[in-house]
């Protein structure tokens, strides 16, 4: 499994030479339009879902299996829709059950914390899996969406109303901002940019992770990352991967229509995309708060 989003790891569909060489090679199995007995895909190392049984004369697309229905970009929006909306169903039903106030603080944090624990061993579960699992991917997404909501909703109270409603029309925007970037070619994935990107989330996560550990052991701010100049600077950093990352994540969904991925890999692709959402909210969630708190 190849990494694609800043904190879980799961099944790539990658090209070798990248975008640019790959832009120039786009090839659909369904309009490949290859000579017959041509592999478009001649690399078992290139297309991983190609298989001697298909790599006949009669088959010009040579990348699915025989008998197995390939993935296609409705397979993703479905299952998509289906993860992001439980995460966002569970998120309001916490808001609303598990309100944030000067009574209930202590017992709205202790079950968003478990749920947050529960989220991210489901997600490990799931990225250590060769196939995806919906049960899994769906309880990830119901246990993450308890933990928005009890974050969203303390946020809320203690720093402004809005700052969620703008936080979300951020995640929103950033998104379609990359989709047509994507889309437009202005971003290349390419191996290189793979590698920068992955590297730099490295040691974005290991920052964060020393931040809790100074706070956890006496440092009131941490590394002060959490507020001031320096909160915002990471703030923008963390988008700015999130983005990066949703990118790689486009180009895993391009990728496997393209070598005609089992449908069921489309399961990835949506705990891929849903996992980068959430990445890209909190930040914009943190960097808004420190915004308006600083005010």
């Amino acid at each position: 499994m190849r990494s694609s989003n800043p904190v879980f790891s799961r099944r790539g569909f990658r090209r070798d030479g990248g975008a640019d060489g790959a832009a120039d090679r786009q090839l659909r199995p369904a309009a490949v339009g290859a000579a017959p007995g041509i592999d478009p895909y001649p690399d078992a190392h290139t297309n991983p879902y190609a298989g001697p049984a298909v790599q006949d004369a009669g088959d010009s697309a040579g990348t699915a299996r025989a008998g197995t229905a390939t993935m296609t970009i409705d397979d993703v929006v479905v299952r998509t829709a289906a993860t992001l909306g439980t995460v966002v169903l569970t998120a309001a039903l916490s808001w609303i059950l598990l309100p944030v106030d000067s009574t209930g603080v202590g017992h709205s944090f202790g079950i968003g914390f478990v749920a947050a624990l529960v989220a991210f061993g489901l997600s490990m579960a799931q990225a250590f899996r060769h196939t995806p699992s919906p049960a899994l991917i769906l309880g990830y997404a119901a246990f993450e969406g308890v933990f928005l909501g009890v974050i969203s909703s303390a946020t809320s109270t203690w720093i402004s109303p809005g700052v969620v409603v703008q936080a979300v029309l951020g995640t929103m925007a950033v998104s379609a901002g990359v989709l047509i970037a994507y889309k437009r070619r202005w971003i290349r994935v390419t191996q290189r940019f793979t590698g920068f990107v992955v590297g730099a989330a490295t040691g974005f996560v290991l920052l964060l992770v020393a931040d809790a550990l100074f706070s956890a052991f006496g440092a009131d701010n941490g590394l002060g990352f959490s507020s001031g100049g320096l909160g915002i600077l990471f703030g923008i950093i963390g988008i700015v991967l999130g983005a990066a990352f949703l990118a790689l994540d486009f180009k895993q969904v391009e990728d496997g229509i393209a070598y005609g991925a089992p449908r069921e890999e489309s399961w990835f692709a949506a705990f891929g995309l849903v996992t980068t959402l959430v990445w890209i909210y909190l930040e914009a969630l943190q960097l808004l708060s420190i915004l308006q708190s600083d005010d």
